[in-house]
């Protein structure tokens, strides 16, 4: 008998799905090294002010908006501000006596504490100081702000309002309706009271209601000009007390 053997030939496919964005790797050495280039950049950016400017100013800002901020820097293009980490700008002031980018720097380093800036202008100290005494804005409240006065509002229809809203307004917590397409408040509504510290809820209906409870304030903390590094205190009577090192 005759014995037939049959060769069957199997081939391979291979898929290939295409890689996650999220599978991508991130190179630490990378990122360390971006983070030094950016912070060599902020110190030769320091100094180069520093060069330029007759007089260094530091701040301090209440209720920081990154938008405020941005209108005040464009109200100084001829000066410099920075708001950045302070250890990076005490390297580039210099933080000792023998360490230090130009005389009294170091003075300068040691008050960088907290929330506070940098302004580098050439402009006279009277003029700087009178300008930030008489500058504040409006701004609305966040979370976790006090409130500065009892808020409420009386019952009745809210024509402000688009009807679509309606949803919105009671699940913040107001007792409303809609009637013939209209949002009406069924009773009178207490959003805050004077001291209340602000929920989510509460910063979002004073916004709703376009009611403003702090303001954007930018303090001048002290002043170097002259090599003379001065901190300046402002009291109830707004005359400043200042304490001079040479």
């Amino acid at each position: 008998y005759t014995v037939t053997v049959y060769s069957i030939q199997y081939s391979t496919v291979v898929v290939t799905m295409p890689k996650s964005k999220k599978d991508k790797s991130v190179s630490l050495t990378k990122t360390k090294k971006k983070g030094r280039k950016e912070k060599t950049a902020l110190v030769g950016r320091v100094r180069e002010y520093a060069d330029l400017y007759s007089s260094v100013y530091i701040l301090s800002v209440d209720n920081m908006r990154n938008a405020k901020l941005k209108d005040v820097r464009e109200l100084w293009k001829h000066s410099r501000f920075v708001f950045a980490k302070n250890r990076v700008i005490s390297v580039a002031l210099g933080g000792t006596k023998q360490s230090e980018y130009k005389t009294n720097f170091h003075l300068i380093s040691k008050q960088l504490k907290g929330d506070v800036g940098l302004l580098f202008t050439s402009e006279t100290r009277e003029y700087v100081l009178g300008w930030f005494r008489e500058f504040r804005q409006p701004d609305f409240a966040r979370s976790g702000d006090v409130a500065a006065r009892t808020v409420s509002i009386e019952e009745g229809p809210l024509t402000q309002f688009p009807f679509s809203m309606e949803p919105q307004l009671r699940l913040l917590g107001m007792p409303t309706k809609l009637k013939k397409g209209v949002i009406n408040l069924e009773t009178s509504h207490e959003i805050c009271s004077d001291g209340d510290v602000l929920t989510p809820e509460q910063a979002r209906l004073l916004k709703l209601f376009d009611i403003t409870m702090v303001d954007f304030v930018i303090t001048v903390k002290a002043v170097w000009d002259d090599n003379k590094f001065t901190i300046l205190e402002r009291e109830s009577s707004d005359e400043d007390i200042t304490e001079t090192v040479e």
